[in-house]
């Protein structure tokens, strides 16, 4: 590929130390070349490697994004754009070494716009700064992706959801606009603040999940809602998995108003009781959350609470005291610190898949027999009214034996979904961890997607070695 070429040997020496002095003669003590800062700037979380950049600058303004990438494009400099590194595929390392540009210092609220329900940010903009800001408006941003310091700028980079998605939908739906610096440092803006257009290709969706392969965003605009008059947070504990599937499948099905639908299995709700210090009971479980007037929520409630009991649901219980929902929810959102403590000092990687609606219980229970029978022991969480779901497998990163297992493993899960009419990702993005599915996942499709990254980035400078794998 083009951005191996350029990124290696000679050709990679000459490019950073050429432009490396550019970039620090305009951005002075801003471009750090230190091996702690450049480490801290690569992946970390989970068992793709630590591959750091040969410098990070912090910008803090769409000019700034401009000026860096235009003297990068000039000495063939890779770019790999940072919010705040909580991405799970490696979508940040820099395998070809390159510039990190970090845009959190770029965390201006640029304006909300009440009567339109849409907010104006800039990429570094948490999604927990975003809903503190907008909480006075009556108005919050819906999505959660379980990381509260998420930059949006990363969450549309990744096509990112969470908890809220089966009612408000992915960063897909809730991105209007955006505004992107290319490889050439060029400037596009994809559209306008107008809820729909049919004037022309959809750009924002182009560079909504493309992971900084296409260009960098220095502008968004989101979709914001109307806090619910009502909201009622719900647990409910089933005999089997297969029963809490079948309810989630029967719920979604009735339109009922739900805003959340988690499932967590019997093993992930061990580890919350031992995090978090509750005393659920430990057996496949779903957190539940309703919006929407309080007669009608009131009434989805006894719907699901019926639909439940009739598939095995042991007990019911709901909440409407915020004090109360925020108890609930702060176990699901401790899962993957209550992964940590069932087994102290293992190594662990979160991965997911998504499957139809239909074939989600089909599809849950052949992988839990997939891992009883591998001996893999990887606690499952899911947003299950998308068919999303979620696996933590534990393993031993120095034994070549067992990471040859958790590969094949994962290997398996990613051809089930596949089997299913799934995908190999919900919502983790595809990176570096899962390109090798690509070509199964999309066929054809793989080709126009490499046909469009040669077209606005013919040199490979964006974020290479991401999302395409090396064409054969």
């Amino acid at each position: 590929m083009a951005s191996e070429r350029v990124a290696s040997g000679v050709t990679g020496v000459r490019s950073i130390l050429l432009a490396l002095p550019i970039l620090k003669q305009r951005f002075g003590e801003r471009l750090q070349t230190g091996a702690a800062i450049r480490q801290q700037h690569a992946h970390t979380l989970t068992w793709v490697g630590n591959e750091p950049p040969d410098a990070v600058l912090f910008a803090e303004d769409a000019e700034e994004v401009r000026e860096a990438v235009e003297i990068a494009a000039a000495h063939r400099l890779p770019i790999v754009a940072f919010g705040a590194g909580t991405s799970l595929e490696g979508q940040v390392n820099a395998p070809h070494g390159g510039l990190s540009l970090d845009l959190s210092r770029m965390s201006r609220i640029v304006a909300v716009n009440d009567g339109d329900l849409d907010a104006v940010v800039e990429p570094g903009v948490t999604r927990k700064q975003l809903n503190d800001h907008l909480r006075d408006r009556g108005l919050f941003f819906p999505l959660d992706p379980g990381a509260e310091q998420a930059t949006l700028g990363g969450m549309a980079s990744t096509r990112a959801s969470g908890t809220m998605a089966v009612r408000y939908g992915t960063m897909r739906e809730n991105v209007i606009s955006l505004t992107a610096v290319l490889a050439d440092g060029s400037v596009v803006r994809t559209g306008r603040r107008a809820r729909k257009s049919s004037a022309g290709y959809d750009l924002t969706r182009l560079f909504v999940g493309a992971e900084g392969t296409l260009g960098v965003i220095t502008e968004l605009v989101v979709k914001v809602y109307g806090i619910p008059e009502s909201i009622i947070a719900a647990i409910c504990p089933f005999a089997t998995l297969e029963g809490a599937c079948n309810t989630t499948m029967q719920a979604i099905g009735l339109g009922l108003g739900l805003a959340r639908i988690e499932l967590m299995d019997e093993l992930q709700m061990k580890g919350i009781n031992l995090y978090s210090k509750t005393d659920f009971a430990e057996v496949p479980t779903l957190f539940l959350e309703f919006h929407g007037s309080e007669a009608g929520t009131a009434e989805q409630v006894e719907t699901f609470r019926a639909i439940a009991e009739a598939e095995g649901a042991m007990r019911f219980e709901w909440a409407r005291a915020p004090e109360q929902r925020s108890r609930l929810w702060k176990a699901r959102h401790d899962a993957y610190w209550a992964c940590k403590i069932l087994r102290p000092g293992a190594d662990m990687l979160s991965t997911d898949i998504c499957v139809p609606i239909s074939r989600l219980a089909e599809c849950v229970r052949e992988t839990k027999a997939d891992l009883e029978r591998s001996g893999i022991m990887a606690p499952l969480v899911g947003h299950v009214g998308d068919g999303n779901f979620h696996l933590v497998p534990f393993f031993d990163r120095t034994d070549a034996s067992d990471v040859a297992r958790i590969e094949a493993f994962l290997h398996r899960l990613v051809e089930r979904a596949l089997a299913m009419d799934g995908t190999s990702t919900g919502e983790h993005g595809i990176g570096q961890g899962k390109m090798k599915h690509m070509a199964a996942e999309h066929g054809a499709g793989l080709q126009v997607m490499r046909a469009i990254k040669q077209a606005l980035d013919p040199h490979g400078i964006m974020n290479p070695g991401k999302i395409l794998p090396e064409a054969l």
